[in-house]
């Protein structure tokens, strides 16, 4: 019953401010008003990556629920695993109003919200106050005005190192300024090398080790994706996601396209997915790749794990296509695995990726 009920929603969201929209989400998922639906236990879906096992490889992306108030519902909504982030150390309440604007023609989103989040205390209260299993990440950020935003990070490693199952750095927000400049492999050592360290300094005293996964833009140039690669296997960090927004902008109709901010949705899906897949030959498919960016349907869903990615989040579709999104991916994830004769998704991980890596960027 409540999938009709969702689908009913999703035009009236659609008609609200998008802000509004993605609150109102928010306090319905806190409520328990969203269609249940257990995390798809389909062997052929299962996943072990980062040192984990998950059910199935789709999870929803940082920015969604930025201060923990629904990771518990992420799941229930048939997710295989929830990122909850960016959380900075402080509070802040980011850029200025209006900063979110849907491109609907194009089903794209185009947000320069900035970190805004109730800072680690709040999400923190929140984390240790569950009592379900399941698999929650933490994605960390630094403070818009911090004068040392390597600090920033290891801030958040110690402050969720107890409830976070792994961690994502989140160096490639487009909306903070000078975030990105982290990208650098000089700039990456000194970051890593820090947030390492405080990772090693948890193992010393007893703690499991947990995964660190680092973030990267889709805007990278091309001859930069292999020195950042780098950088990332000196620092022996866990997995890689990618991408976040970009700050292109062609072959868009909608007249917000002019607004600045990261640019998310459907516009997103080839350049990202071809990024993905020129990170996943870099590191010569060895290092765990989350996809993200612009998967809008099974279809393209499939095609992110083909170019290279063995996990899988979901944000700007969800809105366009409503959370019955989630099911018909593993249900068509699953189909293919079958059809396909393979017993693990993860068979089909990096099949396409020369086709993909060799797309242009646009």
């Amino acid at each position: 019953m409540m999938g009709p009920l969702a689908d009913l929603a999703r035009p009236l969201l659609l008609a609200l401010d998008p802000e509004v929209a993605h609150e109102v989400t928010l306090r319905a998922l806190e409520l328990g008003a969203y269609p249940r639906c257990a995390s798809a236990r389909d062997r052929a879906l299962e996943v072990t990556a980062l040192g984990l096992s998950f059910p199935n490889p789709i999870g929803i992306a940082a920015g969604f629920d930025k201060d923990a108030r629904v990771p518990d519902a992420i799941l229930g909504l048939g997710c295989g695993f929830a990122e909850i982030g960016t959380t900075t150390p402080r509070s802040q309440p980011g850029n200025p109003q209006p900063r979110v604007f849907r491109l609907v023609p194009d089903r794209a989103v185009i947000n320069r919200l900035g970190f805004n989040n109730a800072g680690h205390a709040a999400a923190l209260a929140r984390l240790k106050a569950r009592s379900k299993r399941g698999i929650v990440g933490v994605n960390i950020g630094a403070n818009k005005d911090t004068s040392d935003r390597a600090a920033d990070y290891v801030a958040g490693i110690d402050a969720f190192y107890d409830v976070a199952s792994y961690f994502t750095v989140n160096i490639s927000s487009p909306n903070t300024p000078g975030l990105r400049d982290l990208q650098a492999p000089d700039a990456l050592d000194e970051l890593l090398g820090r947030v390492m360290a405080a990772r090693a300094a948890k193992v010393a005293m007893g703690a499991l080790q947990r995964p660190i996964v680092v973030k990267l833009a889709p805007d990278i140039a091309p001859e930069d994706v292999e020195p950042i690669v780098a950088a990332l296997a000196r620092n022996s960090v866990d997995g890689i996601a990618v991408s976040n927004t970009t700050l292109a902008r062609s072959g868009l109709s909608d007249a917000n396209a002019r607004e600045a901010g990261g640019l998310s949705g459907r516009p997103l899906f080839n350049r990202a997915t071809a990024m993905l897949a020129r990170v996943y030959q870099a590191t010569d498919g060895k290092v765990p790749l989350i996809g993200i960016g612009g998967i809008d349907s099974p279809e393209a869903a499939l095609a992110k794990i083909e170019a290279g990615a063995t996990l899988l989040q979901l944000y700007t579709g969800l809105i366009y296509e409503g959370p019955g999104l989630i099911g018909r991916i593993n249900t068509h994830l699953a189909k293919t695995c079958a059809e396909r004769s393979v017993i693990s998704i993860g068979e089909l991980t990096g099949t396409g990726a020369a086709e993909w890596a060799a797309k242009p960027l646009d």
